[in-house]
């Protein structure tokens, strides 16, 4: 997968300022809202830095979407053909968690993303990140320890995992191999 990383942080950053005006949310209410403070916020929305996956988590939360729509907003165009070298990537700083957003923008529920987790790395969600959405995780290879709540799923290549209620959620690839996966999320 092609990375871009400083191209789409300020991509993202633009966007999250620009759904901020939207709401007519001040800095600080983001904030309040997200639980980011508004230091960071400012750095993200100038693009100074390549946000953490768990931090856009919590500022899409806050706009009442998902991590795939804030995404998707950030970089989409629309249309109802999306090329393989016009989805957007994104690659957590912390993690090295690579995120291909595969779906077209359209009205459809669906999203499908496609995940790259690098062998040993873990990344985590709130449960309110989950509270808009359902979703399916479809392994396609490696392994993957996936923890929602206090279960803890062990995939193999093949399996799929249909989430439950929204509850914390842990995604770690054991390895020795990195863990490449489907993510379809369902809104509403």
């Amino acid at each position: 997968m092609t990375v871009i990383a400083n191209d789409i942080s300020s991509t993202i950053g633009r966007r999250i300022r620009a759904e901020r005006a939207l709401k007519d949310w001040s800095l600080a209410e983001l904030a309040d809202r997200s639980g980011v403070s508004k230091a960071m916020l400012s750095t993200i929305e100038r693009g100074k830095t390549s946000p953490t996956a768990a931090l856009l988590v919590r500022i899409a939360a806050a706009f009442g979407m998902t991590l795939s729509t804030l995404i998707a907003r950030a970089e989409l165009q629309g249309g109802g053909l999306l090329r393989q070298s016009d989805q957007p990537v994104w690659r957590d700083p912390a993690t090295g968690y690579i995120r291909r957003h595969l779906s077209p923008v359209s009205d459809m529920p669906l999203e499908l993303i496609r995940v790259q987790l690098p062998a040993g790395a873990k990344v985590s969600f709130p449960a309110a990140s989950y509270a808009f959405i359902r979703q399916q995780i479809w392994l396609i290879s490696g392994r993957l320890e996936f923890t929602e709540g206090d279960v803890v799923h062990s995939l193999e290549p093949g399996d799929c995992l249909a989430l439950g209620a929204p509850s914390n959620c842990t995604f770690h690839a054991p390895g020795p191999d990195a863990a490449d996966y489907l993510v379809a999320l369902a809104r509403g």
